[in-house]
């Protein structure tokens, strides 16, 4: 029998089906085959048809068709008889049996996209099935694609392939014959048209991406399996493929080529880009590190032929093919070093890429489209991620490529408003440059002196420019206005700075006096003038300040000694201390002198008050501009966060003031409902300062201003609370409290906090919740405040043995989430449901969550006395949950979340498990509805509880629940990559003594599907399954059966 490659097919044993994806033992892997391919549409010729033939399917051609209407016998008919029907794991058996010689002979190629659509998700979903003609699929769809593929439309192949490649990827390690696709494909090759030569570059394109990218339908531990087999069998022949595809095609005109010549580059960057070691690569990030090219490849690579074929196609081709080229040479440039066993086969590689990047620097050809400029950026950015200094200097046109990059350099921070993106590169190649001066050896001089000082005055004279030169209306233009790209800038410019720390500050300081000299005229000036002159000059401090930060952050023991670089850090900070000032007052005189004598500068508490007090300053005059209050809090929670530099701020006479001075009228920001979100953090970070020192007095004294607020609020009659004075009074309040509760970690301090609210104050929140439940602006502060305050994180809250503070916060907490429940859900909402009802009904989930796994409360008190703060606050979270539908359960995932953790928690399940282990705690809620439907209705005494006759009518309702559940369960078990194969035992056990009859149809079910010969081996696994496994739920008998699922899946496996 002949496949369709032509070659010859050895005979396959069957094998249970829906074997799981695990790189059986006997699959043969031979190392690729290079392939020469002929461009033979040239010439006249038909194609060859024959060769896509599957022998399977010739012999059984007349069960075949039946399916196409000439029987009626149906195909799932036919599926029950034949047992070489197979398919990959879990696929399609969900839909109606599937021929595809039926429905691609009887639908039109205008839809047939959508149909492919359809069985395409059905893949991408893994439906849970056991048959499928997945191999006859793939075969019919190579067949219908050397026959009438050059006739069908783009999108039409596109999804034909796309399904192929998808079906070979799922069954990789079911056949071998799966994995001669790319044999398939270079039949394709060989035709003699371009239609089907497109037709296999595009296979092995799609196969290529298939394979290096996750699939939903298919766990990642299974993902990499078969990207790992087929990097091993298949990616380096399909390399090669590309390289000889591109040699063949560079010197053809014609515009069908120039089709080809894109697959086949594409085909050559997917190669290159390929996961080879299992890093899952972020495809919407430009970094990805070294490219782990495996040691086989080493002898392409090290070819000549194979960097120069890319730089030929850069210079014959146009965007954005000549990008695709850039692209390829980035990630060979990208090659782990290890890979070149010997210097010289590393350094003529390296001297390669020098040469072509000289030549287009030389030339600058294909330079102005944006896109070739970004990646031969990228290009350049390389040079010294993989090759150290030493090795640049010892290439022999060094000196040429060096100059002509920082003329490169220099010309990219000109055009700052083309090149913004790209400059990041360049300077990171500069920066990594001058780092390794220092163990540079030898005397071959490295010219950087001569070249980095002009790229740092470019790179500040070009910030300069960008600020003259105006931008548009779109603020996203403005380098200081986006943070990221900011940021990535002022990474590696420090670097450079430091190389030649003393020339640099010269230079900084002298272009920076003229600007500080203006602004302070303009200062002095009763009116500012013309606005957009003091705009160019604020911009200007604006990145000379960015520079000099950026500096200052970065500490560099080489080049010079550490006492002349800490002299010129002074130099530097005095000018940023010296415009605080300015700015400040608006006035002062002798601007330049030493900063000791300036400032009166003598220790680090001095310098410390002068930072608070501009954090001060700040948060008092610009409380219309949200930014700078939002960065000056994040600056003040910094310093107050750090352990030294708290302490420090506790000397201060600044600090003392503000924490016991935080009222409206000395921070007018807090009064200004724009920054209200702010709040917290300002009060988070009183808290981190207050609970520094352990003294109830000064807790006391500095919770004063908020003591006042809340005795107002509680004073006010309740017809005058509805006004907006109150509600924005107890908005406010709310987060205050909330920064406060955040900073309580430890036992003492939120004690301190707990003794100061409860119970003098816990009236006020249950009276704000009846007054305003149908307000969200009041009740998502309330709610979110009781949700920090009733978090036991970091064991805050552990209350002496003989307290009940336990047990009556969580009676508060049962008060406010039935008071809110209770009106929200009698409230009509009629728009943003998600604003006005889910949000608040998810955090007083959240609420009840932490309360109820916080471990500080004994819930057995409240049954035993007659409380009934835990039944009311459990009927109404049910009832909250209930009142939300299943399509906007699924929207929300916060709320969906909320939902099944809470819906957990009363069968003590571990919720905190539950994102991370989601099997294990389906399969214990499982166990758990099993276990009590056996012990207290199969087995169970009469008369039965009023739980136990609702779960049993519950059940006769849905006669097939718990089978359908064991099902699933054994599929799982059996034919996938089970994680956790304990938690998943105790459920089958439960649901197996359930119903015995059950089990026994199913274990008949299972063994109908699978190859004749292999039912006996199969059903002796199944009697091995319940060896010495008695009828009950002891903890012995349940590890009994874990053993025997163990041996009984290993065994079943076995081929």
């Amino acid at each position: 029998m002949v496949d369709v490659c032509g070659s010859r097919r050895r005979a396959q044993p069957d094998r249970p089906t829906r074997r799981a994806l695990n790189g059986a033992d006997g699959i043969s892997r031979q190392p690729g085959r290079a392939h020469s391919v002929r461009l033979r549409w040239l010439r006249p010729a038909t194609p060859d048809h024959a060769l896509y033939k599957d022998p399977d399917l010739d012999e059984a051609e007349a069960r075949e068709t039946s399916l196409s209407g000439e029987s009626g016998e149906n195909g799932k008919e036919r599926a029950s008889r034949n047992p070489k029907i197979w398919g990959p794991d879990r696929f399609l058996t969900t839909l109606p049996f599937f021929d595809p010689r039926a429905w691609i002979r009887t639908t039109g190629d205008r839809f047939l996209n959508p149909r492919l659509a359809i069985v395409d998700a059905s893949v991408t979903t893994a439906a849970p099935v056991l048959d499928f003609p997945a191999k006859g699929c793939g075969i019919y769809v190579i067949n219908y694609l050397a026959s009438r593929g050059p006739e069908l439309q783009n999108f039409v192949v596109g999804s034909l392939i796309q399904l192929l490649c998808r079906i070979t990827k799922f069954g990789w390690f079911d056949d071998d014959r799966f994995r001669e696709v790319v044999n398939e494909a270079t039949n394709f090759l060989s035709q003699a048209s371009s239609g089907h030569y497109s037709i296999g570059l595009k296979m092995l394109n799609q196969l290529v991406s298939e394979m290096s990218q996750p699939n939903q339908g298919m766990s990642l531990t299974n993902h990499r399996k078969v990207a790992c087999s087929f990097r091993d069998q298949s990616l380096f022949q399909i390399f090669q493929i590309s390289l000889t595809s591109l040699h063949q095609l560079k010197s053809d005109e014609d515009m069908q080529v120039s089709v080809l010549r894109e697959l086949a580059l594409s085909l050559s960057l997917k190669c290159l880009s390929f996961d080879f070691v299992g890093t899952s690569v972020d495809e919407s990030s430009e970094e990805f590190g070294t490219v782990q090219i495996p040691s086989s490849w080493k002898p392409v690579i090290q070819d000549p032929s194979t960097l120069q074929i890319f730089f030929d196609y850069y210079s014959i081709t146009e965007p954005p093919l000549s990008k695709e080229a850039l692209e390829c040479l980035v990630r060979l440039a990208s090659v782990r070093r290890s890979l070149f066993t010997d210097d010289p086969a590393r350094s003529q590689f390296l001297a390669h890429l020098m040469r072509g990047t000289k030549e287009i620097l030389q030339i600058g050809q294909g330079l102005a489209d944006h896109d070739n400029y970004h990646e031969f950026c990228r290009l350049l950015g390389r040079f010294k991620v993989n090759f150290q200094l030493s090795e640049l200097l010892s290439v022999e046109i060094y000196t040429d490529w060096i100059h002509l990059v920082a003329e490169f350099t220099t010309k990219s921070l000109q055009s700052w408003q083309w090149a913004s993106n790209s400059v990041y590169y360049l300077l990171g190649l500069w920066s990594r440059l001058v780092t390794s001066v220092p163990y540079l050896k030898g005397d071959t001089p490295s010219l950087l002196d001569e070249t980095v000082p002009k790229i740092t005055e470019g790179f500040i004279t070009s910030r300069f420019s960008s600020v003259q030169g105006g931008f548009s209306d779109d603020l996203s233009d403005n380098p200081l206005d986006n943070i990221e790209l900011l940021q990535d800038q002022l990474e590696c410019f420090p670097y450079l700075c430091r190389f030649q720390y003393g020339s640099s500050s010269v230079y900084i300081i002298k272009i920076m006096e003229p600007i500080l000299q203006a602004y302070t005229e303009r200062a002095r000036l009763p009116t500012h003038g013309d606005v957009d002159e003091l705009s160019v000059i604020e911009g200007q401090i604006a990145w000379i300040v960015h520079i000099i930060a950026a500096i200052l952050k970065v500490r560099q023991t080489t080049c010079c000694s550490t006492e002349s670089q800490e002299l010129i850090d002074a130099e530097l900070a005095a000018r940023v201390l010296q415009l605080i000032n300015i700015t400040d007052s608006g006035l002062h005189s002798q601007l330049y002198t030493r900063l000791s004598e300036l400032l009166g500068i003598h220790d680090h508490l001095v310098l410390l008050n002068i930072i608070v007090g501009k954090i001060a300053t700040n948060l008092k005059c610009y409380t219309e501009c949200e930014e700078v209050i939002e960065h000056t809090l994040s600056l003040f929670l910094e310093l107050a966060s750090g352990y030294m530099t708290g302490k420090l701020l506790l000397k201060l006479d600044s600090i003392k003031f503000i924490i016991s001075h935080h009222t409206r009228e000395n921070f007018p920001f807090l009064e200004d409902n724009r920054c209200s979100h702010s709040r917290t953090t300002f009060y988070y970070t009183l808290g981190y300062l207050i609970f520094m020192e352990d003294s109830p007095v000064k807790f006391k004294s500095s919770m004063e201003p908020l003591l006042q607020v809340m005795i107002g609020l509680k004073t006010t009659p309740d017809a005058a609370f509805r006004s907006d004075a109150v509600k924005y009074a107890f908005i406010g309040l709310m987060r205050d409290l909330r920064g406060i509760a955040m900073a309580t970690n430890s036992r003492r301090t939120y004690g301190l906090l707990f003794d100061w609210l409860y119970p003098a104050h816990m009236p006020l929140l249950l009276k704000a919740i009846s007054h305003w439940a149908d307000v969200p602006q009041v009740t998502t502060p309330l709610l979110k405040f009781m949700a920090e305050f009733v978090l036991n994180k970091a064991q805050r809250l552990t209350f002496d043995s003989s307290s009940a503070n336990g047990i009556l916060l969580f009676r508060e907490v049962s008060k406010l989430v039935v008071a809110y429940g209770s009106r929200i859900l009698s409230h009509p909402i009629s728009t943003d449901v998600y604003a006005n009802k889910y949000k608040g009904i998810w955090i007083s989930l959240t609420i009840l969550t932490r309360a109820m796994t916080g471990n500080y409360v004994n819930f057995g008190v409240f049954e035993l006395y007659g409380d009934r703060a835990l039944a009311d606050v459990l009927d109404i979270s049910l009832k909250m949950i209930l009142s939300i539908s299943l399509s906007d359960i699924l929207a929300y995932q916060k709320w969906a979340q909320a939902k099944v953790v809470m819906v957990f928690i009363p069968v003590r399940l571990d919720w905190h498990a539950f994102f991370e282990v989601e099997d294990m705690v389906c399969a214990s809620a499982i166990d758990n509805l099993a276990s009590f439907y056996f012990n207290n209705i199969t087995v169970g005494e009469m008369p039965p509880s009023p739980a136990t006759m609702n779960l049993a009518r519950h059940v006769a309702e849905c006669p097939n629940l718990f089978a359908e559940i064991l099902k699933t369960l054994f599929e799982i078990v059996l034919f996938e990559d089970c994680g956790n194969q304990w938690s998943l035992s105790r459920p089958m056990l439960s649901l197996i003594l359930i119903s015995e009859q059950v089990f026994n149809d199913l274990k008949v079910q299972i063994l109908a599907s699978q190859p004749s010969d292999q039912v006996e081996r199969l059903s002796q696994c199944f009697d091995k399954l319940m060896a010495d496994v008695t009828r009950s739920l002891e903890s012995k008998n349940r590890d009994k059966f874990t053993q025997n699922l163990t041996l009984f899946r290993h065994e079943f496996r076995v081929k």
